[in-house]
């Protein structure tokens, strides 16, 4: 009777703390952006991952190909790195040798430090949620000639340049690579790739670079901050391909301490959306090679000091620019040197791609959680 009546109280306990975090979920919801929405409801998200995959917007589309019954699900439990021989249990082995849908979480808060930049296999989702995961050191992470990435929840940091090495790649081969700048994260070659609620930050080149034909791309979520060069899409002026590169970089906080390319954008097209920008050096909003750029309701908040006021910057002849502004907060006496003409450069995005841009005095709500969340060691997320 005794056991029937404990068993009793705990259910009891369970239904009230289960209630309790799903009326707190829902309160919260209201101040989410429609990705948030998607998954932070749901109190029971640690064990059921894989939704997050079907809440991307944007380019990268929804992550489908990530999930399913074939998926396998692999924890991280040691934090060392042998970038030739990676031992079971490390995020290296992880990315690389294992075969198929691979869906990566770490047993418990880690500081993994690269001896050499980290490839990913296609189809390889890594997700931090949950606990408190920093990647720092050679080259950081490489995202080269794969698909159907997804990157959420990491700290990475003070990345630092590598020079020509050898480390073990997709499917357990061996892959010579050139030389690595020291970025938080490098696409290359690349095609659906899902970035999101990540915090980057001081490292030696860039933070984010979208590089040599990479597309169909989501920026979601993160907090960028104390670098000079933040994000680079689109490799040199010469690399024709990125003319088909498409980037959507959204509900993104930049700052405080960012210099310049928020993005820089070269040849291709990028739909920058939501995104509350704290102040800057050079510029925020830039580019080279003729590229089409929709900035759409965003929030931007000009540097206190004298200097650069103008949110953008611009190389090259000037009647080939397609820079909009549509529906941007200018503060502190930002201005935005645009094209006229009302909508311009529409990212005509797919049903699946499509979401709703809202009034940019919404976005310092829609961006205060940007980075790591802070998931507690209850369901609430």
């Amino acid at each position: 009777m005794a056991t029937t009546l404990s068993w009793c109280f705990t259910l009891a306990l369970f239904m009230v703390i289960l209630m309790a975090s799903i009326s707190s979920s829902l309160a919260n919801m209201a101040n989410m952006n429609v990705i948030d929405k998607c998954w932070r409801g749901n109190p029971l998200w640690r064990s059921q991952r894989q939704q997050l995959a079907k809440c991307s917007v944007g380019f990268a589309g929804k992550m489908i190909n990530n999930i399913g019954k074939d998926v396998v699900k692999y924890k991280v439990t040691d934090l060392s790195d042998d970038p030739l021989s990676p031992k079971s249990g490390t995020l290296r082995y992880g990315t690389t040798m294992i075969k198929g849908k691979v869906w990566i979480t770490f047993k418990n808060s880690m500081t993994i430090t690269l001896q050499r930049p980290l490839l990913l296999s296609s189809f390889t989702a890594i997700d931090g949620r949950g606990v408190n995961v920093h990647i720092t050191g050679a080259g950081c992470l490489l995202v080269y000639q794969v698909t159907d990435i997804i990157i959420h929840g990491l700290r990475i940091h003070h990345c630092r340049a590598q020079p020509p090495s050898t480390v073990m790649g997709p499917n357990a081969k061996v892959i010579p690579l050139g030389q690595m700048d020291g970025d938080a994260i490098r696409l290359v070659t690349a095609r659906k790739v899902w970035i999101d609620h990540n915090t980057l930050y001081e490292c030696q080149d860039g933070l984010l670079d979208v590089t040599r034909g990479s597309t169909n791309v989501t920026v979601s979520n993160n907090w960028f901050r104390n670098q000079d060069k933040v994000m680079l899409l689109g490799h040199d002026d010469g690399h024709l391909r990125d003319r088909n590169m498409m980037v959507t970089v959204i509900f993104n906080h930049f700052g405080p301490n960012c210099n310049q390319r928020m993005p820089r954008v070269r040849h291709g097209y990028a739909h920058v959306a939501n995104n509350f920008y704290q102040g800057w050096e050079q510029y925020a909003i830039g580019g080279s090679m003729s590229p089409s750029i929709k900035s759409e309701a965003n929030f931007f908040v000009a540097p206190n000091d004298v200097g650069n006021k103008e949110v953008t910057w611009r190389k090259g002849e000037k009647g080939l620019w397609k820079f909009y502004s549509v529906g941007d907060v200018l503060k502190n006496g930002a201005s935005f040197n645009k094209q006229t003409g009302v909508g311009g450069a529409k990212p005509n995005y797919s049903q699946e791609q499509n979401f709703k841009v809202v009034n940019a005095m919404f976005v310092k709500e829609l961006t205060s959680e940007s980075g790591v969340l802070q998931c507690s060691r209850s369901l609430i997320c």
